[in-house]
Formats: C-alpha cells, structure tokens, sequence
C-alpha cells in the first residue's frame, strides 16, 4: 500500500524577495524530507509582513501534514515570525525558561540583552527545537515546525525532529538521458506515465559540449512499477531510433 505523507516550506523574510539572500533551504530540506518518506508538495516565499505570516501558517497547517518555516526567529526588530505563528495558533507567546537557559549556558547570563532574549520567546504550548551551532532554538507546535533561516543552523536543527515525523512511502526514482530535444518524446511519455498508477516521469533539457539533450527522471513509490516504466521507457526510446544513457547526463 502506498501512504503519501506531504509536507509544505514557507520561507518567510523580505531579503528574500528582494534578492539579498539567496536561499539555500529548500533543496536542502526537500531532499532531507524526501529520504524520509516526506513529499514537499508547495513551497510559498513571503514577506515579514504579520497578517501574511498568520495566513499562511493556518493555511498550510490545514493542508498538509506537515509545515516547515524558516527565517525570522532572530533578534532584530524585522524578525517577526515566532509571534505571528503564536497569533495563528491563538495562543501566548512568553520567555520560554528553558530556552532562556540555553542562551545563557552558551552566552552567558551578562549578555542576554532585551534583544537576545527575543530569541526566548516561544508559543505556549509548543516544544523546542534544539540548536547546537548557536543555541537559540527553534520550536514545534502541533504539526508546524519553526526553524532558522541561515543554513547551518537550519540544518543543525533537523537533527533535533527527525524521530518526531512520521514519513511515508518513499519515493525510488532512476534517470535516463538522450543527446536529442524532449519534444520528440513528449508523446511517450505521457503514454507511460498514464499506465502506472504511481508514476511520475521528469523532463529535463540541457546543453552540454555543444550538444542538446534531455534527462528523464522516473519516479515511483513501487520498486516494481519503477523498474518496470523504466525498461519500457528505454525500448520507446530505441524504438524511435535513439540511442540511450542511464543516469544522469555526464
């Protein structure tokens, strides 16, 4: 039986949009989610804007099994979002003790200014989530997981929630590739993807050494349906007088 479990990114801050930052978050975490059984199904980018934040926070947690935030959980002014995930739960937000603690054990209690102790300040209700690069936490309530926007300390934090999602089947997936344009595929495909009810197959251009190609990735949660689509693939691809290559192309 295949079980889908999907989960949704918001990535919140206006040095995104405006081109800053680059973010470097959601291939990390799409990949992380993928491995452990977990479809990231849409991504949103939004700004540091309150009424957007509770909005699609109560949006996406209704949605999807799952909800990852990154970004504003700082100390400035601008970092906006623990409050605003507290006012979309309807809850309070307060100093949270123990994440106090852990500011002060890596600080020291001399420099937990108004402005760090920010970093402190946790819904009611919801449980930390650990940070062992710069120990501000992140935190989790109900099914929305709030993390850091910097990379490393996104990253870091994962280590901490693993063990608390429940993932799905996983998706297997294997790629072919051919020096032609995908357009004189695009027939075969569609015809094998509609003959599996698990499959998805990719299509992806490129131009590598002077020469146009295409990378099609199958993907399926069933090993057999996989491997089966794949080999059919392949013939299709002779059939029409092709030549192709396994893998991604080199």
């Amino acid at each position: 039986m295949v079980k889908k479990v999907k989960a949704a990114l918001l990535i919140i801050g206006d040095e995104i949009l405006s081109g800053r930052t680059k973010d470097a978050n959601l291939n990390y975490l799409a990949t992380w989610l993928t491995d452990i059984g977990v479809i990231l199904d849409e991504v949103r980018v939004i700004p540091d804007v309150a009424e957007r934040i509770v909005d699609n926070v109560n949006d996406c947690r209704a949605k999807f099994d799952y909800l990852f935030t990154t970004g504003g959980i700082g100390p400035t002014h601008d970092d906006i979002t623990a409050e605003n995930v507290a006012k979309a739960f309807g809850v309070d937000i307060s100093v949270h003790d123990q994440a106090k603690q852990l500011l002060a054990d890596a600080m020291g209690t001399d420099y937990l200014t108004p402005a760090r102790l920010k970093m402190a300040m946790i819904p009611h209700g919801a449980s930390l989530i650990k940070n062992p690069v710069s120990a501000a936490p992140g935190f989790q309530i109900e099914n929305v997981f709030v993390l850091a926007g910097i990379p490393v300390v996104m990253q870091s934090m994962l280590l901490d929630i693993e063990n608390r999602i429940t993932g799905g089947s996983k998706i297997l997936s294997r790629a072919i590739h051919v020096f032609a344009g995908e357009s004189t595929f695009a027939d075969i495909l569609v015809e094998i993807e509609n003959c599996y009810n698990h499959l998805s197959i990719g299509s992806y251009p490129f131009y590598k050494a002077g020469s146009y190609g295409a990378t099609f990735i199958v993907r399926s949660p069933l090993e057999n349906e996989l491997n089966q689509a794949f080999v059919e693939l392949g013939n299709r691809i002779q059939e029409k007088g092709y030549e192709f290559h396994e893998g991604e192309a080199p």
